[in-house]
C-alpha cells in the first residue's frame, strides 16, 4: 500500500517543472564548481611548488564569503524576485569567471584566486532565493522528496565532481578549465529562464528595516539557550574543520606519500558514503532522537579525523574518509531538525543565518592560520587538534541534550 502511494508521489514529483528546471540548473552548477575548485587547487598546487599558505587561501576565498554574507544574502532574498536573483547571480558569476581568464592571459596568475571569492559571494544571495523557490512551487508533502533528490545529485557530485575537474585541468589546463566554469554558469542562468515568472507581492509600508530584523533575529537566538548551545557546538566544530580544510592535498602527499590526483578518490569515497549515509538516515531518522543523530555526527567527524592524521596507510586513510562521509547525513538531519523543532516560524531564516556564519566565520579563522601552523607542526599534530576540537564540541552541547530530553518528556505527558 505504502509502496503504491510513494511511487506517484516521486512520478508527480519529476514531473514537476520547478524541479525539472532547478535539477539541471543545479547540475550545470555543480560541473562548474567542482572544475573551478579543483582546477584552482591543481593549478595554485604547481604555481607555488604546494606551499601551504597559498593553498589555505584558496579555501579561505571560498568560505570568507559565506560568513560575511550568509546572513545578509539570506534576508535579502526575501526581498527580492528570487528568480530574476538566480538567473542574475549565475550570469554575474559567468562574466566575473571570463573577466579573471583575461586577466590571467595577460596579467598575473594570482587572479585564479578571484574566481571563487566572487563566485561565493553571489551564491550567498542565489542559494536562498532557490530555497524560496522550493517553497513556493513544490507542495508540502512533497518538500522533503524534493529536497532529498537535490541533495543526492549534490553527494554523486562528491563522487563525480573530484574526478571531472583533475580530469580537465590535467588533459587541457588552467584556460580551458576556466572557460569550462563559465560556460556552465551561463547554461545554468540560460536554464533558470524556464522558471516560472516571480510573483508580483505588494510591498507592507510598516515594514521593518533590514537592520531592525537583523537585530531581532540575534535577539531570538540569544534568548534560547539550545540555540546558544548548539552555536558553540558549532564554532568547535568550524574550528576543527577549518584547520584540516585546506591541508588535505598535503594529507596525500606527504603523509602518505601519493601523487596529487590520489585526492580525487578520498572525495570519491566521502561522496559514495553520503549517498548511502543518506539512504539510511531517511530511513532510521524518525526512529532516532535529532540529537542522538547530531552525536553519532560529531563522534564519527572526530574519529574519522583522528584516524586519517594517524594513518600512513591509503586504505585506512580511505576507510576514515568513508566513515566520515557514512556520518555525515545524520549530522545534518540532526542540526536542521533541532534548529526547526526550537525555533519559531518566523524566525527560521533568521536563526540559520546567524548559525551558519558562526560555523563558518571560525571554520575561516583556522583554514586562515592553517598554512601557517603546518609550517611549525606536523600534519600528524594538526589532525589530532581537529579531532579534539570535536570532541569538545561534542561536551559544550552535552547540556543541549539534557535540555532536548526534558522537551521531549515534557511533550510525551501532555
Amino acid at each position: 500500500m505504502s509502496s503504491t502511494n510513494s511511487n506517484p508521489s516521486m512520478a508527480s514529483l519529476l514531473r514537476n517543472r520547478f524541479i525539472q528546471t532547478i535539477m539541471t540548473a543545479g547540475l550545470f552548477i555543480q560541473v562548474g564548481i567542482w572544475v573551478r575548485n579543483f582546477a584552482i587547487l591543481l593549478f595554485v598546487t604547481e604555481k607555488t611548488d604546494g606551499d601551504a599558505l597559498a593553498v589555505s587561501l584558496i579555501s579561505v576565498a571560498e568560505f570568507a564569503p559565506i560568513f560575511i554574507f550568509s546572513f545578509i544574502g539570506g534576508t535579502f532574498a526575501d526581498r527580492w524576485r528570487p528568480k530574476r536573483t538566480m538567473i542574475w547571480c549565475d550570469f554575474l558569476s559567468a562574466i566575473s569567471i571570463f573577466v579573471i581568464l583575461m586577466a590571467l592571459l595577460f596579467s598575473t596568475w594570482k587572479a585564479v584566486f578571484l574566481a571563487t571569492f566572487v563566485s561565493a559571494i553571489l551564491s550567498q544571495f542565489s542559494q536562498p532565493s532557490g530555497m524560496k523557490l522550493f517553497k513556493v512551487h513544490v507542495p508540502g508533502e512533497q518538500m522533503q522528496a524534493g529536497m532529498s533528490l537535490f541533495q543526492t545529485m549534490m553527494a554523486i557530485f562528491m563522487i563525480i565532481g573530484p574526478i571531472l575537474g583533475t580530469f580537465v585541468f590535467q588533459q587541457f589546463g588552467i584556460y580551458i578549465s576556466m572557460m569550462v566554469v563559465g560556460i556552465a554558469f551561463l547554461l545554468s542562468a540560460l536554464v533558470l529562464t524556464l522558471l516560472p515568472p516571480d510573483r508580483m507581492e505588494k510591498k507592507d509600508e510598516s515594514e521593518t528595516s533590514l537592520w531592525d530584523e537583523m537585530k531581532l533575529g540575534f535577539q531570538y537566538v540569544w534568548s534560547r539557550k539550545i540555540l546558544v548551545t548548539l552555536g558553540g557546538g558549532f564554532m568547535a566544530a568550524g574550528l576543527g574543520l577549518g584547520l584540516i580544510h585546506p591541508l588535505a592535498i598535503f594529507l596525500v602527499t606527504e603523509r602518505l606519500g601519493l601523487e596529487e590526483n590520489y585526492l580525487q578518490w578520498l572525495f570519491t569515497a566521502h561522496g559514495a558514503a553520503m549517498i548511502i549515509g543518506g539512504a539510511v538516515a531517511m530511513v532510521f531518522s524518525n526512529r532516532i532522537a535529532p540529537h542522538i543523530l547530531l552525536m553519532l555526527g560529531m563522534g564519527s567527524m572526530a574519529a574519522g579525523i583522528f584516524m586519517m592524521g594517524w594513518s600512513t596507510m591509503f586504505w585506512l586513510t580511505l576507510m576514515a574518509e568513508f566513515i566520515i562521509g557514512l556520518f555525515m547525513p545524520a549530522l545534518h538531519i540532526g542540526i536542521n531538525t533541532i534548529i526547526l523543532n526550537n525555533t519559531d516560524e518566523t524566525f527560521v531564516g533568521r536563526v540559520n543565518g546567524i548559525l551558519t556564519p558562526l560555523f563558518m566565520g571560525s571554520m575561516v579563522i583556522t583554514m586562515s592560520l592553517a598554512g601557517l601552523l603546518k609550517k611549525q607542526f606536523s600534519l600528524f599534530t594538526i589532525y589530532q587538534a581537529s579531532a579534539a576540537l570535536f570532541v569538545i564540541g561534542i561536551l559544550v552541547m552535552l547540556p543541549m541534550f539534557r535540555m532536548l530530553k526534558t522537551a521531549e518528556a515534557g511533550i510525551n505527558k501532555n
